[in-house]
């Protein structure tokens, strides 16, 4: 296969593949750096001999998302999840208007991230792979160095975590209304009323990027006070759509992101939030949000 139909096959499949990429290692830049390892290990090693050019580049991608996830150094504090490596993943943010809220299938799918993160590389290989892109076990199990039945066992301990990990949540109108209702209550400085939104075991999670410490703040009253260091900027914060579901974004009057909470909401309670406010990582977002 010469170059020039290499290169063009390559871009036929990039979005695949970067879709694959992105849900291995949860963050875009990540991806885009492994797509672009991919191409070049593509063309250095040449297409001649491949029929399913698009599970060839598959299976490089993968093992360059692997490797990238081996290498990752984990930051971890002692208060910190055993199973959180205090990195949240890049959020898909849209305005939460009507027609944004008939959010593709696939967007949904960006809130299993932040769960994926608890399997080891292989296991989140295994099940992204085989799980989410219908790739055979058989083509799965040289990516993992594993073979076949141990492929099989991979994917069906990571499936069994996802499964126990993946919150209940109320239905999406509910929702809506409780993250309504926290930022009303944030808006208005109202510590008491915030307070009676959060269920008692709500947990918190705030990643400020490679420039701060990740925190981990759990139970209600710790989780209001934390809140209420943040009330000032609320009245900058505005509903969007994170990941497909109800959330909070900060945007500053000259469109900058500041923030992005994702909420886990309960029986009519808020059970979890996610925060990303690593600046670095939102800057991609910056601008893309319109006025109220």
């Amino acid at each position: 296969m010469s170059t020039d139909l290499l290169a063009e096959g390559f871009e036929t499949h990039r979005p695949h593949l970067r879709s694959v990429a992105y849900r291995v290692l949860g963050s875009a830049s990540d991806a885009d750096d492994a797509v672009q390892d991919a191409w070049v290990r593509a063309h250095a090693a040449g297409a001649d001999g491949v029929d399913n050019l698009g599970g060839w580049l598959t299976t490089i991608v993968a093992r360059v998302a692997l490797n990238l996830l081996r290498s990752r150094a984990t930051r971890r504090e002692t208060d910190w999840d055993a199973e959180w490596s205090g990195h949240l993943p890049d959020p898909v943010l849209a305005a939460d208007g009507p027609e944004q809220r008939a959010v593709r299938s696939d967007e949904l799918g960006e809130a299993l991230l932040v769960v994926l993160d608890a399997l080891t590389p292989a296991e989140r290989v295994a099940f992204v792979l085989h799980d989410q892109f219908a790739v055979p076990f058989e083509d799965v199990a040289p990516i993992v160095d594993k073979s076949v039945a141990a492929t099989r066992q991979l994917a069906s301990r990571a499936r069994r975590k996802v499964r126990d990990a993946t919150p209940v949540q109320d239905d999406v109108a509910r929702r809506r209304e409780v993250v309504a209702a926290y930022l009303v209550a944030s808006q208005a400085g109202d510590f008491d009323a915030l307070l009676a939104l959060l269920d008692p075991e709500v947990v918190v999670r705030i990643d400020y990027g490679p420039g701060g410490a990740a925190r981990l703040v759990r139970g209600a009253r710790g989780v209001a006070e934390q809140a209420r260091l943040h009330f000032g900027t609320a009245a900058s914060s505005r509903l969007a759509l994170v990941d497909g579901s109800p959330g909070l974004v900060t945007v500053l009057d000259d469109g900058t992101v500041f923030s992005v909470l994702a909420f886990t909401v309960r029986d009519g309670r808020v059970a979890g939030i996610d925060i990303l406010s690593d600046r670095e990582r939102l800057a991609a977002h910056d601008g893309t949000l319109p006025d109220d």
